[in-house]
């Protein structure tokens, strides 16, 4: 059974940036883009055909829109310890988009748990290491702006590589 997960993959001006924290401090920078996830790793036997009719039917109304990101924060919590790039415009639409993805048939993949929206920077092994990159990455002032415009279906490869599936355009 594939390993699969729905997420934004922005395309910034400054990607270099985020390329250059992602590099230090998030393990899984040399196998998937900077992404925001908006349906989290699940497991299931739902075909790929009826995933994509899903995600097509949950994004009809949805149309492109804009992100802005800056400033970091952090977030320890049973997951990992992790460096988050904060997003400051567009959350709203991405809540919408995780609300619906999650809705029919992905219901039941809803943990429960709080969503905030943000771009992962880091996953660090210890709180510790964890207050180190959060002090260094809070120096940075940029700001990354980026139209969103596509959904994309990851399946999670073998070595824990992105592979992605399917694309989504959201229409004007």
């Amino acid at each position: 059974m594939d390993t699969r997960t729905i997420m934004i993959f922005p395309e910034f001006q400054n990607m270099d940036v985020i390329h250059f924290y992602r590099d230090q401090y998030d393990p899984l920078s040399a196998l998937v883009k900077p992404h925001i996830t908006l349906v989290f790793p699940f497991q299931n036997d739902i075909s790929n055909e009826k995933l994509y009719k899903h995600i097509n039917d949950s994004l009809m109304n949805i149309k492109p829109f804009e992100i802005i990101l800056r400033g970091v924060s952090k977030q320890p919590d049973e997951f990992g310890n992790y460096l988050l790039l904060n997003i400051i415009e567009g959350k709203e639409h991405i809540l919408e988009i995780h609300e619906k993805l999650y809705s029919n048939l992905l219901k039941e993949y809803n943990n429960g748990h709080p969503y905030y929206p943000h771009l992962t920077l880091g996953n660090l092994d210890s709180i510790e290491k964890l207050e180190r990159a959060y002090f260094d990455a809070s120096k940075c002032k940029e700001t990354f702006r980026a139209m969103i415009d596509t959904i994309s279906v990851e399946m999670i490869g073998a070595m824990g590589e992105s592979i992605i599936i399917s694309e989504h355009k959201l229409r004007e």
